[in-house]
């Protein structure tokens, strides 16, 4: 660990990643999307360096359960252009949540992090589901919550 007036760099062979559970019902999109981008970097963690991956797996479940606030159902818009003279194409939020409900925090959260091989890589650790059930039982997540101020609080310990 770091010793009193030396910046601490983490090596590879010391980072260990851990499983959480977050359930995503009631929770508004961007706050949530926020905090776990938080928690993929491993700026939770005491040994968090920039420049490697020390964040944790994270599963997000009950997604088709988030909320968005104000008119944003109807006026935001997720845009893609297929690389065609006249191929923009434009969808609202809420149809992209009955054709994909986990693309909208996905989305969020891509945002969020850096946009090279570190951030594609920390993206990998993010499962996010529409319902309850998850395949990631084996790993033996442990459920969290995000305080007002963004701590993780583990429920259940």
């Amino acid at each position: 660990m770091p010793q009193p007036g030396k910046t601490y760099s983490a090596k590879p062979s010391e980072i260990t990643a851990g499983w959480y559970i977050v359930d995503a019902s009631g929770q508004t999109l961007g706050r949530l999307a926020a905090n776990v981008a938080k928690v993929l970097r491993g700026k939770h963690k005491p040994i968090y360096t920039p420049h490697l991956n020390t964040g944790d797996h994270v599963i997000v479940v009950n997604v088709k359960g988030i909320r968005v606030t104000g008119k944003k159902p109807t006026d935001k818009f997720y845009t893609s252009y297929t690389g065609y003279p006249g191929g923009l194409r434009k969808r609202a939020y809420g149809d992209m949540v009955d054709r994909h409900p986990t693309f909208p925090f996905r989305h969020a959260v891509s945002g969020m992090l850096q946009h090279g091989t570190l951030g594609k890589e920390q993206l990998r650790r993010l499962k996010v589901y529409a319902g309850d059930a998850h395949p990631h039982k084996a790993q033996q997540p442990v459920p969290i919550k995000f305080s007002a101020q963004g701590e993780i609080e583990v429920i259940g310990r």
